[in-house]
């Protein structure tokens, strides 16, 4: 973990998360359902490094950063709307669609990822107070 970390780099990383989100929609629009789910799950990612980073923290992988929102936003009760296991998801769907080639992420699959992902975002949005 990196102290140091900025309210605007929060920011930055919040934007990234929309961008993301915007991504994964348009990918999903378009029938790239892999892209869609990774787009997806880069949304949370970047809105979960947000939140983070607002409490001047940040991680160099994703396996930290995911634990360290586990443990002090999702299990810490300061949210109710989304479980752990969505996160879990979303990255698990990102794998199969990006690495794994006899795994296609179907558009059921993709259009649930992105109905969490837009949660996810919206909730990390809702606690920065942006």
């Amino acid at each position: 973990m990196t102290k140091g970390i900025s309210r605007e780099d929060s920011a930055e990383l919040l934007a990234k998360a929309e961008q993301k989100l915007a991504s994964a929609r348009h990918s999903l629009a378009g029938g790239f359902y892999d892209d869609a789910a990774s787009r997806a799950y880069y949304a949370v990612f970047h809105a979960i490094s947000a939140v983070l980073a607002s409490n001047g923290e940040v991680f160099s992988s994703h396996k930290q950063t995911l634990s360290a929102f586990n443990k002090e936003f999702i299990a810490a009760g300061k949210t109710d709307r989304f479980r752990f296991k969505d996160i879990q998801r979303l990255f698990n769907d990102r794998q199969n669609g990006d690495y794994d080639t006899m795994i296609a992420v179907e558009r059921e699959t993709a259009e649930e990822d992105l109905r969490i992902a837009a949660n996810i975002v919206e909730v990390c949005k809702e606690y920065l107070k942006v």
